[in-house]
């Protein structure tokens, strides 16, 4: 019998994520791309969300379900481990498989039959676009997909907590002045490559926010030391020579028996580098990817000016964006981020707070303001 969901969020964005993956595979398709996931229909969607949503709300001895779900049958899924007899898709099961597959990387794989959703077993390969659910917390899922013949972050298509549903908005990769780091994190097309340094900022982003503490990152051009005007002196943690590890593994040619040891490799130094941005002060690093300093005390310029406004967007269909004093946005790390980017204008800050939020600043040259744009949505 065909599941029928009870979760009203789930039928509210379905047709929408279903619309986005039906583009993703056309695109890709288009482009030469091979070894694609199936194209999830939408009574899967809406099934796997409902299902997913109230295995969230269970406990299993004190605990909350963490899961991942990916959509495609066994034989896409590299070396996955089958179990004998495929098992119903409910809430029940997936509260009593989650502590066997909480960790990151590993999915629980579920394909359709007869009109029913079943479970047979765990991956860590998935195929480029397939679709993915992951259960973050009670009442939180994010819809995602795999970056075409990428490592790293997924592209995020939907949010979901409770009865609020964010749809991320492509076309927001389309802005005059939408940031690159911003570009990569919405779009599986952009023009950042899997080894490229855009990339890696994605990946520094996840991470800042992943350990917690808050932090702030600025990235600021290699050529020029004009942002040393807007940092207080002296630096309380400067980094000579600067720490270029993640510079010299970007610059690596690698072949595909060595990728794995790469991207470990990478994940690691990313780690590193981002823990830096839980010690109080900004972290600074420069379009090359080399670490100048942490710990850095941001201030005014010479020029004197304080920020006085900037521009507030969120990448979610249906947002509007907003003119704000810098001081209503949060506290002092997102006030001196802004002053910064306010004071050098080729530099963005990434900003993270312990409860989750994520901020990018950019100067916008077209509106010749401080833009921040809130990628929460993008990094869960």
């Amino acid at each position: 019998m065909p599941y029928r969901s009870t979760y009203q969020a789930a039928s509210f964005a379905a047709p929408a994520i279903e619309s986005h993956f039906s583009r993703l595979l056309s695109t890709a398709l288009q482009q030469g791309e091979t070894d694609l996931a199936p194209e999830p229909p939408l009574k899967v969607i809406e099934a796997v969300i409902d299902v997913a949503f109230w295995a969230s709300m269970r406990r299993e001895e004190g605990r909350s379900p963490k899961i991942s779900l990916a959509y495609l049958p066994p034989l896409l899924a590299g070396q996955p481990l089958v179990f004998e007899e495929k098992i119903l898709l409910t809430p029940h099961v997936l509260t009593k498989l989650a502590p066997a597959v909480e960790r990151s990387g590993i999915h629980l794989g579920i394909w359709d039959e007869d009109g029913e959703l079943y479970v047979w077993g765990t991956t860590r390969a998935i195929p480029d676009c397939c679709f993915v659910l992951e259960v973050i917390e009670p009442g939180l899922l994010v819809i995602k997909h795999r970056r075409i013949n990428g490592f790293g972050k997924f592209i995020n298509v939907a949010v979901l907590k409770g009865d609020e549903v964010k749809i991320i908005d492509e076309h927001s990769r389309s802005l005059p002045d939408c940031p690159a780091v911003l570009t990569s994190l919405l779009d599986y097309n952009s023009p950042t490559g899997w080894n490229d340094s855009v990339n890696v900022l994605v990946q520094l982003a996840a991470s800042m926010r992943a350990h917690g503490h808050g932090g702030s990152l600025l990235v600021v051009p290699a050529d020029s030391d004009a942002w040393r005007d807007s940092i207080i002196h002296p630096i309380t943690y400067p980094v000579t020579p600067p720490f270029d590890q993640l510079k010299k593994l970007m610059s690596q040619v690698v072949d595909e028996s060595s990728m794995g040891l790469w991207q470990d490799e990478v994940n690691r130094t990313v780690d590193s580098v981002a823990g830096l941005t839980a010690v109080d002060g900004a972290t600074i690093i420069n379009d090359q990817l080399e670490l100048l300093a942490f710990g850095a005390k941001i201030g005014l310029s010479s020029n004197g000016l304080p920020v006085e406004e900037m521009l507030v967007t969120e990448p979610v269909v249906g947002s509007a964006a907003i003119t704000i004093h810098p001081s209503q946005n949060g506290g002092t790390r997102h006030l001196s981020a802004a002053q910064f980017v306010f004071d050098q204008r080729d530099a963005i800050a990434l900003v993270s707070s312990q409860d989750g939020r994520f901020t990018i600043f950019s100067w916008s040259p077209c509106e010749n303001i401080v833009h921040a744009h809130y990628v929460d949505s993008l990094l869960l």
